[in-house]
């Protein structure tokens, strides 16, 4: 290469014209292929630019439609998405101000725009923000290309490559020397952001703070890098590579986010908050995305990403035998169908969220559609190159949408507080240590809990067509119950306040100030995640993770969004309660079979009867609290109608166990004599109407099915054939 250039003259040089594009030299009379390829590379940079530049003034432009045009045009200034002061929005409207004309179609990579609040500095640091965003979320993509090509080892020392400050023309090399090159102009970038933070944005103290954060961080995630090359990719430090590196993103779409809307109002200016379910949805997609982040960079740095060849299914079933890599694939693909579960439950809520939340929204479409992209090339990409890249930086810009929905939907639309406000919040009383205890115990409702092993044992037994060892029995109750207390503690906190309305639940430790709420929530986070652990090491893995689907399906899709935006929710929300089936089966066999499929439907056809009759009786309650169970919505005779519909399904689906199942005698004459009972109790219920026929409903549907698999044990033990 030396000897070449060496042997052109001045003549021979490529001329570079205004436009940044590559001229044809002076001296054409021999082919000169590094011109060629001179050219080829400067219009290939020419055309990544633009893409770059392009991508930059659309992502600044959504962010700023969302957040700095007012909502509510014409309807009382200052309420829109951000309040700049409660200024902007009538300076736009009284003095439109002309665009000028530019030479340029993108200056800087940015669609101008002009606001009357903001002065140069601000512009400078949102712009430099917004641009280390987008070049980190590059750096995390090009890892991923680095990861597909194999090209971890490409340089095998760092900082330098074979002993040089420029990599060989290889093409492993070429791959990972520019990972490390765009890390270094992440670096540079984050630094002058830093720097313009530190000299314009000293008294913003929470941006400050965050911009020193995310510059210390930078540089440990460079670190961490030469750790993981020197150390020949171990998966965990692969894995903890990813994880801080995602982490970053996060941090610095908080900062980038909050540069683009001060909310630093006045005492006593009020902005109206989202709902707070939307606020709490984000959070957990977000979490659960992260979450599912890093157990994929753990099964890429295994080298298992095809542990399972098939899919949806793996191995032609849902739940495979496990060990090895087949093990972690399969949490990955559970985390995934978990992750779009509450993803799906935010982007529904947020879609109908009100005009003022239409920020929210658009991050929740955007990070919907993202999710939609990465699932397809789930299926499609078989380890090539450029869909496992491509699935790399779609998860990275999910994982940044979500937080800066989070960000939008907690800081952005927060109302600001006056101290006479918080100096009112109610303190939680003192008590003694026992009625502690016993206020913790009540978050965990046991009585429903009972319903638990009522349902759980029996179908143990039924699985091993005897009865299994008591350990295991035990184990199986035992972690069940912490999970189901973990469900039943979070469903308090997240109903803290509708609870407070209503006479029949008025007395809860929440509602009566005898805990305060986070600790209410951090006890059920560490009850969940204690029945997570105790279970995969003492019963096994698959039961464990269907109890905390279990959990997280009653948290997230049926308390905070079902329940207070449909008439059905029971009837969805009823799943949950019917997880302990599967779960039971799956401590025996280790998978899900045809019979726990039709346990978990009786369960689920049941639930409604059983829980509208009790709504029937305190339909006042929910009224008041504004929660749309039927009763309230569709009226008594509506009502009525579905529990006698929803019986005689249930009463059927339980005769399906017969073949299913090879059920004998003695469950064949409890489910027809027990259904004929329950039938006529919601038929009483039809004909009379009264709160007294209600109850006597819900009463009857507990004994049903406690009776019901009290005779599926039995049968299971002393089989006599129908």
């Amino acid at each position: 290469m030396e000897q070449l250039e060496r042997g052109r003259g001045a003549h021979d040089r490529v001329v570079v014209g205004p436009s940044a594009g590559a001229v044809a030299p002076d001296a054409e009379r021999r082919p000169q292929p590094l011109a060629a390829r001179a050219r080829d590379a400067l219009e290939l940079c020419e055309k990544v630019l633009g893409v770059w530049e392009r991508a930059t003034a659309v992502f600044q432009e959504c962010i700023e439609r969302a957040l700095d045009e007012p909502a509510n045009v014409g309807r009382g200034g200052g309420r829109g998405s951000c309040v700049h002061d409660g200024s902007l929005a009538a300076d736009r409207r009284r003095t439109p101000r002309k665009r000028p004309r530019h030479r340029h179609r993108f200056a800087v990579g940015i669609r101008p725009r002009y606001h009357r609040s903001t002065g140069g500095p601000v512009k400078a640091f949102r712009r430099l923000a917004l641009a280390t965003t987008i070049t980190t979320i590059g750096v995390v993509g090009v890892g991923g290309l680095v990861r597909a090509t194999g090209s971890g080892q490409g340089c095998p020392a760092w900082p330098k490559c074979f002993g040089r400050w420029f990599p060989p023309l290889e093409y492993h090399a070429i791959i990972e020397y520019s990972h490390r090159a765009i890390g270094a102009v992440a670096i540079t970038l984050l630094g002058v952001t830093a720097l313009v933070a530190v000299l314009k944005h000293r008294r913003d103290r929470p941006l400050l703070i965050a911009t020193l954060i995310a510059l210390l961080m930078i540089f440990v995630q460079a670190g961490l890098g030469a750790i993981v090359v020197n150390t020949g990719l171990n998966p965990t430090l692969v894995t903890v590579h990813i994880g801080t590196a995602m982490i970053l993103v996060g941090l610095l779409v908080w900062i980038t986010v909050g540069s683009y809307c001060r909310t630093r109002a006045a005492a006593g200016v009020m902005k109206e908050p989202v709902a707070r379910s939307i606020e709490q949805l984000a959070a957990a997609s977000a979490i659960a995305t992260f979450a599912l982040i890093l157990i994929g960079a753990y099964v890429r740095g295994q080298g298992a990403g095809l542990a399972f060849g098939d899919w949806p299914l793996m191995r032609g079933t849902l739940f495979p035998a496990l060990g090895g890599h087949a093990t972690t694939m399969f949490i990955h693909r559970f985390a995934a169908v978990l992750t779009g579960a509450i993803l799906a439950a935010f982007i529904w809520r947020a879609n109908r969220a009100r005009p003022r939340d239409a920020a929210v929204r658009i991050f929740a479409n955007i990070a919907g559609l993202v999710q939609v992209i990465v699932g397809g090339l789930q299926v499609l990409t078989k380890l090539a190159a450029p869909p496992v890249v491509a699935h790399v930086v779609l998860s990275s810009w999910l994982w940044a949408s979500l937080v800066a929905a989070y960000s939008v939907a907690r800081g952005l639309h927060r109302p600001v507080e006056a101290p006479a406000a918080r100096a009112e919040e109610v303190v939680p009383q003192s008590a003694g240590l026992a009625n502690t205890m016993r206020a913790y115990v009540a978050l965990t409702k046991p009585r429903i809990i009972v319903l638990l092993v009522v349902t759980t044992v029996p179908t143990m037994m039924l699985a091993s067509r005897g009865w299994p060892s008591g350990w295991l029995i035990a184990a199986t109750v035992f972690g069940g119950t912490l999970a189901a207390g973990a469900a039943n503690t979070i469903n308090m906190y997240l109903d803290r306040d509708i609870d407070a309305l209503m006479k029949r639940t008025s007395r809860r430790p929440l509602p009566a100030h005898q805990i305060a709420p986070q600790r209410a929530l951090a006890f059920g986070i560490a009850l969940q995640a204690l029945s997570f652990f105790f279970m995969s090491a003492t019963v096994n893995l698959t039961a464990a993770l269907l109890t905390q689907s279990a959990v997280i399906f009653y948290v997230f899709v049926y308390t905070m969004v079902l329940k207070r935006t449909t008439s059905q929710n029971i009837v969805i929300g009823g799943a949950a309660g019917a997880v302990p089936v599967l779960v039971g089966w799956a401590a025996v066999t280790g998978r899900v079979g045809w019979p726990a499929v039709v346990l978990f439907a009786i369960i689920f056809f049941w639930t409604p009867a059983h829980f509208w009759a009790l709504a029937m009786r305190y339909s006042e309650d929910y009224r008041a609290a504004g929660v749309p169970m039927l009763p309230v919505v569709a009226g008594p005779r509506s009502t009525q109608r579905q529990i006698v519909l929803y019986t005689l399904i249930t009463v059927a689906v339980t005769l399906v166990l017969l073949p299913v199942a090879q059920m004998g005698v003695i469950y064949v004459v409890a489910a027809a004599a027990l259904g004929m009972w329950f039938v006529q109790h919601a038929l009483r219920l039809w004909r009379t109407g009264t709160p007294a026929a209600a109850m006597g409903v819900f009463r009857a549907s507990l004994g049903y099915l406690a009776l019901l698999f009290a005779a599926l044990g039995v049968d299971a033990v002393i089989h006599i054939a129908a």
